[in-house]
């Protein structure tokens, strides 16, 4: 059993506690267990005996037995029992945003609400709102999670979309000689609602046979065709397609199931579509469909119909942002605030992906859910960074490498960040960014980000609008007025590179550059396997046109350094 399924055992157990009105010491137990846990990341969790356990900080005695039983029997006694006596619509509330165990239980026992639908329409008739402790603005804040999460309904993340591609692929490379991944996979969209797949052959009847026979499939036989195979995949709830074409016409079938619409009706200079010169005569690859369009050559990743033919007047594909470009990781975060990795733990990983400066960002100390850093704490990790980064210096003098002194300082309410001055100025450099009141209206929202921006500490605009893909939408901002801002001021955006948020918005990446601002690759790490989600920020940036030359951490160590140092010598007004 793994440690995620421990912690979310637990986690799921509080909540139930919760709701079932239990002791609140017993639910503090759990809560407590399950977030000390999570940060354990070098350490297996089913194989501790009880007094080990106990050893772990916010793990008492009651819970140590409860997770042993967890991973002897593979459930808890107590947590089946809450699960029984909870219906199954009940549960299903945990999802939506704005409501937690305690309103929960007050729609359950006092009103006798026990699903979303009986919720909604409570909601629709007006009757949560005259509830004791609700109100109408908690009725419209139910209303707008429901509303959200029926939109994000069988659509999977980039990173599960591509992660169910890959094992599909694999599976499906076993069957036959050729398999493409096509659609939105391939285009790298931020949330996927359909995985498609291409094969070659001859007989179309023949792969359907062979799918038929694939255990981990599961065929819509109503809305498959003899061409076109529709169903799910391994239980999950998202459509997967299997498309069977002519092997003469397989890169034109590519290019257009990878296209979205707005490409493909692109017009070229002799009125026709790049869908017609696609359906036209059979190529050899994808490149020959633009150069019988006479227009440039796009990567699958642009191909939405964005300005992308706008881009290309100016840039070509190799000048687009990869991997191997970027010289640092920012934002990340340790066991100083949140992270599951020690300081030392995570510049070590760095240092082997091969880059030349980690940026350390912890939590500020207005996040105390986070563990966010008191004064005290903050000069202990400038502290241990010294030592560390003299440790390096002496290792290997022709490949330097550095931590430099950051924090995700929290912009509060009126815009301001979470630390006095004479502390902001302790750091190389400073991501800001909002993580409470996320109910904002468009203007309170932008005015709060754009007093952070003209804040002369500010480096960095993080995660602009605070968004969790499939989970929660971001506040609302004016996009041109913040980027106009940090174009005034010379603040840096973010493509915070989680694959639960990749925010900014690709959309706003052509404006970014348009008006000279450069973004910034940001993992958000909480641990060193965290680095990897660069790879999803990459792909988000090539896809707004994010070229190397406009990426923030392509800079070298000394480029970077020359960059923070020229930035603080410009002396707050």
């Amino acid at each position: 059993m793994t440690n995620s399924e421990i912690v979310e055992t637990l986690e799921l157990t509080a909540r139930l506690l919760e709701l079932h009105e239990a002791d609140a010491f017993k639910i503090r137990a759990y809560g407590a267990a399950a977030f000390n846990l999570d940060k354990l990341t070098n350490q297996q969790i089913a194989g501790l005996p009880f007094g080990d356990l106990i050893k772990i900080q916010g793990v008492g005695k009651g819970v140590a037995g409860k997770i042993i039983e967890l991973v002897e029997k593979g459930h808890i006694k107590e947590t089946d029992e809450l699960l029984a006596a909870t219906p199954p619509g009940v549960l299903e509330m945990f999802r939506i945003k704005g409501i937690g165990p305690k309103k929960i239980a007050a729609l359950w026992h006092e009103s006798g609400i026990e699903s979303i639908a009986e919720l909604e329409a409570a909601c629709l008739d007006g009757r949560i709102a005259k509830l004791k402790g609700f109100g109408e603005g908690t009725q419209q804040k139910i209303l707008d999670s429901l509303a959200f999460l029926r939109s994000q309904t069988g659509k999977l993340r980039m990173n599960q979309a591509e992660a169910l591609a890959q094992l599909l692929l694999d599976e499906l490379e076993k069957q036959f000689d050729r398999v493409e991944v096509a659609g939105e996979v391939r285009r790298k969209t931020e949330t996927v609602e359909t995985i498609r797949f291409l094969i070659p052959a001859d007989s179309p009847v023949a792969v359907q046979k062979v799918l038929s026979k694939m255990d981990m499939l599961h065929q819509d036989v109503k809305a498959s065709t003899p061409f076109v195979w529709r169903g799910k995949a391994f239980d999950q709830d998202i459509l997967v397609e299997i498309v069977a074409v002519s092997p003469a016409r397989i890169e034109n079938e590519l290019f257009v199931q990878s296209s979205a619409e707005g490409h493909l009706t692109h017009q070229t200079a002799n009125g026709r579509t790049l869908l017609q010169i696609a359906r036209a005569e059979a190529v050899d690859v994808e490149e020959e469909i633009y150069q019988k369009a006479g227009v440039p050559y796009i990567v699958p990743e642009m191909r939405e119909g964005h300005g992308e033919f706008s881009w290309a007047q100016h840039h070509t594909p190799d000048e687009l942002v990869t991997w191997d470009d970027l010289k640092g990781i920012l934002h990340n975060h340790s066991t100083y605030s949140d992270g599951q990795n020690t300081l030392e733990e995570m510049a070590e990983y760095c240092r082997e992906l091969g880059f030349e400066y980690l940026g350390i960002a912890d939590h500020s100390q207005t996040a105390a859910y986070a563990s966010g850093m008191r004064v005290e704490k903050i000069f202990e990790q400038h502290d241990e960074i010294d030592r560390l980064n003299a440790r390096f210096a002496a290792q290997n003098s022709d490949q330097p490498f550095k931590i430099l002194k950051g924090i995700e300082s929290d912009i509060l309410g009126d815009g301001a960040l979470d630390y006095p001055d004479a502390v902001l100025a302790s750091f190389d450099y400073i991501v800001a960014s909002v993580h409470s009141n996320l109910t904002m209206s468009l203007s309170k929202a932008t005015d709060r980000l754009l007093a952070a921006i003209a804040n002369p500490y500010t480096t960095i605009l993080g995660h602009p609008t605070g968004r969790l893909l499939l989970s929660r939408d971001g506040y609302p901002i004016d996009y041109k007025a913040i980027i106009d801002a940090c174009a005034q001021h010379q603040v840096i955006i973010e493509i915070n590179a989680s694959p639960w948020r990749l925010d900014i918005d690709w959309r706003w990446v052509g404006y970014c550059l348009e008006k000279g601002v450069k973004l910034s690759i940001n993992p958000d790490a909480h641990a060193t396997q965290g680095y990897h989600d660069m790879h999803y920020g990459v792909a988000i940036g090539r896809k707004g046109g994010l070229t190397k030359g406009m990426t923030f951490n392509t800079l070298s160590l000394k480029e970077m350094e020359g960059y923070l140092q020229k930035k603080k010598q410009k002396k707050p007004e």
